[in-house]
């Protein structure tokens, strides 16, 4: 985590056994009981990996998992599922947020079943208890712009870095809460509209 600002109005990032000086990286102030903090510090990223194609299925039997393998698998921050696999290597879990980082970046959606094998199209957000997933989800959305402005390469793609390297105001979690609930009364009154 990050220090609140300084006496003389300066933000510093613990690395290690150095403090680097970080108030240029800082967007904009925040309250006194926020604090700046580094994603990599508060979630659990998970980077999935593609299984060969005989390791799969596109038809369901007992004993499968499903295999979420992309874009081609999130709309609308719903999870499509329609292949299956025997071997699962990189699980992803029930109320993962899962974020499409190659390919069609910034893409989002909760995981919806008990456990998934994700492909590298795909990374998993897991929040640590003092964090509510669903601030970090508002966050992320809010944050898509400057993930897409990071996109490398012929095939558009976001690294594990971008992603854990990420600043995110975080408050504590009463305000987080408050924040959720807010924001949701919000888009349940636009979508009425």
């Amino acid at each position: 985590m990050l220090n609140v600002k300084t006496p003389d109005n300066r933000h510093y990032e613990k690395v290690g056994s150095e403090t680097k000086d970080i108030t240029g990286e800082i967007p904009f102030e925040i309250p006194e009981n926020w604090v700046w903090c580094r994603f990599g510090n508060i979630i659990n990223l998970i980077s999935g990996r593609d299984l060969p194609p005989n390791d799969y299925t596109n038809i369901h039997t007992n004993g499968c998992i499903p295999y979420i393998t992309g874009a081609s698998n999130i709309g609308n921050e719903n999870v499509l599922i329609n292949r299956w696999t025997q071997r699962p290597q990189t699980l992803s879990c029930n109320g993962d947020l899962l974020l499409t980082c190659k390919g069609t970046v910034g893409l989002i959606a909760f995981l919806q079943c008990e456990k998934a094998h994700i492909a590298r199209q795909i990374m998993a957000i897991q929040s640590t208890s003092s964090i509510n997933i669903f601030y970090l989800k508002y966050f992320i959305m809010s944050y898509l712009g400057e993930l897409q402005r990071k996109v490398k390469s012929m095939i558009p793609g976001i690294s594990r870095k971008d992603v854990l390297q990420i600043l995110c105001p975080l408050p504590p979690l009463s305000q987080q809460n408050a924040i959720v609930i807010k924001i949701d009364k919000l888009l349940e009154t636009i979508e009425n509209l």
